[in-house]
C-alpha cells in the first residue's frame, strides 16, 4: 500500500468562534447615571465648540487687520467643519474596526468578549471620537503657520520622517484603549491630512513664486 502525509485541520479548536455581538451590561447601582452623565458631558463638549470659538472670536477679532481677519474666519470655519468630519469618520469608518479589532484579540489571547461594561464603552466611543475631531484639526494648524512665516513646503518636507515617529507617538498616548492597532488606525488618517496640508503649502509657494516672477515682468 501507498503512504500519504496529509495535513487535516481541527474542527473543535480550543479557540472559541468570536462573537460579532457584543452585549453592554452596567454592573453597579450608579452605572446607569455615570453613562448618562458622560453623555452629557461630550456631547455637551460638542454642541459648545461653536459658541467657544465665537467668543474668542469675539475677542480676537478687533485686533486683526482686514486680511487677517478674513483669515482667520476661514480657519475657524473649516476647523470646525474638519472637526465634525474626524467625528464622523471615526463614527463609521474607524470605530467598527477598532471595536472588531479589540474583540478578536481578546479571543486570540483566550478571553471572551461578548459583554463589556456600558460606562466603559461609553468613554472609550466618545473619547476616540473627541480625539479623531481634535487630531482632523492638523491642516489648519499647520497651514496657520505656514502663513505666518514659521514652516513652509521644504521644511514639511523635510520633517517628513520625523512626523511618522512624532504621530505615531501622539497617536500611541491619545488612544483611549491603548492598544496598537487603534493607534495604527489613528495615524494613517493624521498622516493623510499631512501629506494633504505639504501639497497646499507646496501649492502656495508656487503661486508666490508665480506671482513675483509676473511682478518682475
Amino acid at each position: 500500500g501507498q503512504w500519504v502525509l496529509a495535513l487535516q485541520p481541527e474542527t473543535h479548536g480550543s479557540l472559541p468562534e468570536p462573537d460579532p455581538f457584543v452585549l453592554l451590561k452596567n454592573y453597579s447601582p450608579i452605572s446607569a447615571f455615570m453613562v448618562a452623565i458622560k453623555l452629557a458631558l461630550y456631547g455637551g463638549l460638542v454642541l459648545a465648540l461653536p459658541f467657544m470659538l465665537y467668543f474668542i472670536g469675539q475677542f480676537v477679532l478687533p485686533a486683526l487687520k482686514v486680511h487677517e481677519k478674513r483669515f482667520v474666519l476661514r480657519a475657524l470655519g473649516i476647523g470646525g467643519f474638519l472637526f465634525v468630519l474626524g467625528m464622523a469618520f471615526c463614527y463609521f469608518v474607524l470605530l467598527e474596526v477598532a471595536l472588531g479589532a479589540t474583540v478578536q484579540f481578546s479571543y486570540w489571547l483566550g478571553f471572551r468578549a461578548d459583554e463589556w461594561r456600558a460606562e466603559d464603552y461609553i468613554t472609550f466611543v466618545c473619547m476616540f471620537m473627541l480625539v479623531m475631531g481634535v487630531s482632523f484639526e492638523l491642516p489648519v494648524v499647520l497651514l496657520a503657520l505656514v502663513k505666518i512665516g514659521l514652516l513652509d513646503y521644504e521644511k514639511l518636507r523635510t520633517f517628513r520622517p520625523y512626523w511618522v515617529v512624532a504621530e505615531l507617538v501622539i497617536c500611541a498616548f491619545l488612544t483611549p484603549s491603548g492598544d496598537p492597532f487603534t493607534m495604527i488606525l489613528m495615524a494613517i488618517p493624521v498622516h493623510l491630512l499631512y501629506e494633504v496640508s505639504t501639497l497646499i503649502a507646496w501649492y502656495w509657494a508656487r503661486r508666490e513664486r508665480r506671482l513675483e516672477q509676473a511682478a518682475g515682468d
